[in-house]
């Protein structure tokens, strides 16, 4: 890399991997370290916006104040406390371009991809990649024992259908995917870019690996301190391959694809055949989880890399793309 003007970084002939997009801005060091602060920030200030929205909504829907207290706690789970908890992860997203915007002067849609912008072709093929690596998961899971608190016995016959069925199953078709997106946004875009940003200087394995690494260890963390080990590194394992999914593919896309299906398919099965609140929150899994989402996971890498090897996915930036937009976007 060469210094630009303005203190911006000029991409080599090379281009920029995605770990790397913060330095289409100016590359003060302290950049990172602040906007990963903001977003802190501002994560906390939507939550609190996000819970205040739901409450008077509640409240002028005739709640009363007992109930809407119940319906937010999350025990038992509640289509209000699922709608709370998505909103609360789709707000990260505007707050994440915030953040770019601001602290980096970098374009949003730079947090999406190499290309500077959401590939909705891409993103279409990925959703599609992501059934068929589903359906996979689904006969493994078949096979194996038991895997715990959170997964679903079929078994058990069909739940019946009743108002609070039709509640959370409106949250998750409208919801669900603003959640998912959230998540990629600040885990595997935001924080792999500011990993990307302070490590850079180390090499592009150096950089790569923390960039996967570090969000994955957040990301499972941020699932709550009750989960038992096989549960948190069932979530590390997603974080992991979600972060190769992210720089082997040049953007969010494929992990949005990805953890949207993810999410579908489980609180799909939680509404027909189990419970809602052990699928948001399981507490006791067991360690025949993890080779479920290793299928599920390795599954839709292979396929996804294929795929973007055929299609000609870009994985680093175009200098035509940088120029156009004037480095500083």
């Amino acid at each position: 890399m060469t210094a630009a003007s303005g203190g911006c970084s000029v991409p080599s002939a090379d281009g920029l991997r995605y770990e790397r997009l913060q330095e289409v801005g100016p590359a003060d060091a302290w950049r990172p370290y602040a906007g990963v602060g903001l977003l802190v920030v501002l994560f906390v200030v939507g939550q609190f916006v996000v819970g205040a929205v739901v409450t008077v909504f509640l409240a002028t829907s005739g709640d009363s104040a007992a109930r809407i207290t119940d319906e937010l706690s999350g025990d038992p789970a509640t289509p209000s406390f699922l709608a709370l908890v998505n909103l609360g992860w789709a707000a990260v997203i505007p707050s994440v371009l915030v953040v770019a915007l601001l602290v980096h002067r970098m374009a949003p849609g730079w947090v999406v991809s190499v290309a500077g912008a959401v590939r909705w072709r891409w993103l279409a093929t990925c959703l599609g990649l992501a059934v068929v690596a589903l359906a996979v998961t689904f006969g493994v899971s078949l096979l194996l024992p038991d895997q715990g608190a959170g997964t679903v016995d079929l078994g058990g016959g069909l739940n019946s259908w009743s108002s609070t069925t039709r509640d959370f199953l409106l949250v998750v078709l409208l919801l669900t995917p603003l959640q998912a997106a959230g998540e990629e946004f600040a885990f595997r875009g935001y924080l792999a870019q500011a990993c990307g940003a302070v490590t850079g200087r180390h090499g592009a394995a150096v950089s790569g690996t923390v960039a996967v690494v570090v969000p994955a260890v957040l990301f499972a963390l941020a699932h709550g301190v009750g989960q038992d080990l096989p549960i948190f590194f069932d979530r590390f394992a997603f974080g992991v391959v979600a972060g190769l999914l992210v720089l082997l593919t040049g953007g969010l896309e494929a992990g949005i694809a990805m953890h949207v299906l993810n999410n579908f398919f489980a609180f799909g099965l939680a509404l027909a055949f189990g419970d809602m609140g052990e699928t948001l929150t399981p507490t006791d899994g067991t360690w025949w989880a993890v080779p479920v989402t290793l299928t599920q996971s390795l599954a839709y890498l292979g396929l996804t890399l294929w795929a973007a090897r055929r299609l000609g996915v870009a994985t680093r930036t175009s200098a035509a793309i940088l120029e156009s937009r004037g480095r500083r976007v």
